[in-house]
């Protein structure tokens, strides 16, 4: 059956509420319900034993499940290296180091390393890097919103990247999907891993802080806190720095607490570092045997799943025998890193069973019909972009935005043997990441403003004539490779 333009309520739905409500739970479930309303013929009660049906039916799909524990166990290993005073230990031999740096350059560039090393988890990042530079940057005159750029430039840009973390395993599981739905071809790992030089916006952060750092290169107002932090010794750095604390939720105030009240005189830096390596190190091999000797083919599903597995079982050993933790704190950080998680998975899920609903309508191929006059495939990657941007923007989260428009966008493309996929993942990674970067709501630009002690609105513009300009360049290139690929 065609639905047509009826086809179109379920995923506006989604993201007019999504803007309006900032609730992507609420978005998720009401565009899904839509979505089932309008296949069972407009009954309610029908589309609401439906929606929570397919729901239920996800998890017979081994790929999913696997996903979904690892979502929740990733949760237990960030946990547990917090908890343990791993990342607490970890600051301070970074902090105890601080006679290695001799310059404002070098403080900075100390937060931007910490943020290329900390990919695990986007919030761990910049609390890091922001814990550990402070002191330096105001030592040696840099001004807190130049280090909150660092932070927030580095976490989200980073962790889409070098995605053996939460991040690759959403990415992932939402290609999945489209290839298990018959919409495209391909592996979902390897397309996945093909879209990652396409990530432009965090590429071109990347690049644009460093440089940054390096050439001390300050536009719009970041010219004048720099101005006036430059006036002023390490002495008088909190006089002219505002402490101020933006509304945030409570998870955020208990990592700061966390990470900053840790017992660091009887930590160690290992007690994080080993059991990230060991996810790191994991991922790699489970991709190699599950593809029987071709990475490739492996299942990231199976990769990330026994990755993690593999780090919880080296932590509970490692922790043991160094008398870490006792078992009973052991279980209970454990059982704490999985409810952090509860909303992320819960996001998946409503993600996952949206994706099928989309294709099931038809999203895609009325989209290509309606647009093909004018929205050419050499269009869709720049547009796609600007659309997830919007979003995430408005919602403050990157993850939601990548649920809502990854089937849409794929759908889209999908429908013209001209479009490239990989390209059209890429557009949706990096306008989520971008507009998630530049919102005043999101998670990871509170998280950085109260890491480096920064007022969190001279935060948001000072960073965002730098976001734009990474964001035009980003538009630009979508459209060259467009026309080019």
């Amino acid at each position: 059956m065609e639905y047509n333009s009826l086809s179109l309520i379920p995923p506006l739905l989604a993201i007019i509420l999504a803007i309006v409500s900032k609730d992507v739970v609420l978005s998720l479930l009401t565009g899904l319900f839509a979505g089932h309303f309008i296949i069972d013929g407009f009954n309610p009660a029908s589309a609401f034993i439906s929606l929570f049906d397919g729901i239920v039916g996800l998890f017979s799909e081994g790929w999913i499940t696997k996903t979904l524990l690892f979502a929740l166990l990733v949760g237990s290993i960030i946990r547990l290296i917090v908890d343990s005073g791993g990342v607490a230990g970890f600051v301070d031999y970074l902090t105890r180091k601080k006679n290695l740096i001799q310059s404002k350059r070098g403080a900075l560039l100390l937060a931007y390393v910490i943020g290329l090393i900390i990919f695990i988890e986007s919030s761990i990042t910049s609390l890091v890097a922001g814990t550990v530079a402070r002191p330096l940057t105001d030592r040696f005159g840099a001004s807190r919103q130049k280090l909150a750029y660092v932070c927030d430039s580095t976490s989200a840009p980073v962790s889409s990247l070098l995605a053996f973390n939460g991040w690759g395993a959403l990415l992932i599981v939402l290609i999945t999907e489209q290839v298990e739905s018959g919409v495209i071809t391909g592996l979902p790992t390897s397309l996945f891993i093909q879209s990652i030089p396409f990530n432009f916006y965090a590429i071109i952060s990347l690049v644009l802080v460093l440089f940054v750092i390096l050439t001390d290169w300050n536009i719009g107002p970041m010219k004048q806190f720099e101005s006036l932090s430059g006036q002023h010794n390490s002495s008088h750095q909190g006089t002219h720095q505002k402490s101020y604390k933006p509304q945030s939720n409570n998870s955020i105030d208990k990592q700061i607490n966390d990470l900053t009240s840790a017992n660091t005189a009887i930590s160690s830096p290992w007690k994080m570092i080993l059991p990230l390596l060991v996810v790191i190190a994991t991922i790699p091999i489970a991709l190699y045997l599950s593809g029987k000797g071709d990475m490739l083919q492996g299942s990231g599903s199976t990769a990330v799943f026994y990755a993690v597995i593999s780090s919880l079982i080296f932590t509970f050993v490692y922790y043991m025998i160094t008398k870490t933790m006792t078992k009973k704190a052991f279980y209970n950080s454990f059982y704490q890193g999985i409810g952090d998680m509860l909303p992320i998975v819960l996001i998946l899920i409503l993600a996952l069973a949206i994706g099928k609903i989309t294709n099931q309508l038809g999203t895609g191929q009325y989209l290509a019909s309606v647009t093909e006059g004018f929205l050419t495939p050499a269009l869709l990657p720049a547009v796609t972009f600007i659309l997830a941007a919007i979003i995430a923007f408005s919602t403050g989260t990157s993850w939601g935005t990548f649920s809502i428009m990854m089937p849409i966008a794929i759908g889209l493309g999908a429908t013209s043997p001209d479009t490239n996929i990989p390209l059209i993942i890429g557009a949706v990674v990096s306008g989520g990441i971008f507009g998630d970067h530049a919102s005043p709501i999101s998670d990871t630009t509170i998280i950085s403003s109260l890491a480096a002690k920064c007022d969190h609105i001279e935060h948001v513009t000072t960073q965002l004539p730098y976001a734009l300009l990474g964001a035009a360049s980003s538009i630009a290139l979508f459209v060259v490779f467009g026309l080019l690929l």
